[in-house]
């Protein structure tokens, strides 16, 4: 078992498969240029699936791919069904923009995925326009279509912003609820990487706008994340609320990144890299890293929202 040292249960992985992205997203990266990281730098699928395996056969139940943009790295697939054919039960899941799904939905369908989170932040074409900085809404709500048919259970992460879709939340939730999927609305996370005139809403006010039309009511607090759910006239929704300490004193997970960091929370810098040890085919070593991640990992999240505290993290980097 993975246990840190305030006795919680690692029990969750999410893998950055790729820092690269097709986007560029105002609160996410908006001025970092299209770069490519050399192949050389990432670990390898085969590196990082040797790895995966002893965090598998020491309780890892649940592994969640992100990216940024993980149907950008070639050969996502094989990777997907490495982990699927060593442990069939793993609860396995992708983070994705949307736009490349209309490609991929069915060859990540029989690679055994079962479960795909699309970001959505805008049903209006110029305004997903002006927040991806590309003209992108037609293919994401293609690759949601192909989701759909392929058979996957589809969640859709909104970041809800002032001034930019705060008007459209009602008809997100409907676009959701008419398609059956679950819609899970996510407070702005501050970071210097973003497009500093941003401005966020917060967990009140995303109810409050909801309740222009709707009765809504708390169904429950997940215990094991920063997600809050909610019900619309019975139509259940989330709410992500980053700022929050409430769920830390369970958090199960840590994350892998594409270039071999193991980060042992997405508000702390004391990340720990296996890279060197994996290449070099030392699993001992990097499990006597992992341990000392596990050890680094904090009690709680520093993020203090009255402190106007900005992360430094780069989210596209980690999966946030």
């Amino acid at each position: 078992m993975l246990i840190d040292s305030f006795g919680r249960h690692i029990t969750y992985l999410r893998i950055s498969v790729t820092q690269r992205c097709n986007f560029r997203c105002l609160y996410c990266m908006p001025k970092i240029p299209f770069d490519y990281v050399p192949k050389e730098e990432l670990l390898s699928f085969e590196e990082m699936f040797v790895f995966v395996k002893e965090l598998i056969d020491r309780g890892v139940k649940k592994i969640r791919i992100s990216g940024g943009e993980p149907l950008l790295r070639k050969d996502l697939s094989v990777f997907i069904k490495m982990i699927k054919t060593y442990k069939n039960d793993i609860d396995l899941a992708l983070t994705s923009n949307g736009f490349l799904l209309k490609d991929y939905a069915k060859e990540l369908k029989n690679a055994g995925l079962e479960r795909i989170n699309i970001s959505l932040d805008t049903l209006d074409s110029k305004k997903a326009k002006k927040l991806a900085q590309k003209d992108v809404l037609s293919s994401v709500l293609a690759g949601i279509e192909e989701a759909i048919s392929c058979g996957f259970k589809v969640k859709l992460n909104t970041v809800a912003l002032k001034g930019l879709n705060d008007d459209e939340l009602i008809s997100l939730l409907e676009f959701a609820k008419n398609k059956k999927m679950q819609i899970r609305f996510i407070e702005f996370m501050e970071n210097i990487h973003a497009y500093g005139a941003l401005r966020g809403l917060k967990k009140d006010e995303i109810i409050k706008l909801l309740s222009q039309k709707y009765t809504i009511s708390l169904i429950k607090k997940d215990e094991f994340a920063p997600v809050s759910l909610y019900s619309a006239n019975g139509y259940e929704f989330g709410i992500i609320d980053p700022h929050s300490d409430a769920f830390c004193k369970s958090c199960n997970r840590i994350r892998l990144s594409a270039e071999g960091l193991l980060i042992p929370c997405l508000y702390h810098e004391d990340a720990l890299s296996i890279k060197e040890a994996m290449r070099s085919k030392d699993i001992e070593k990097a499990l006597q890293i992992l341990v000392k991640v596990l050890e680094n990992k904090p009690e709680k999240n520093e993020w203090k929202l009255n402190d106007n505290q900005i992360s430094k993290r780069a989210f596209y980097q980690t999966g946030g």
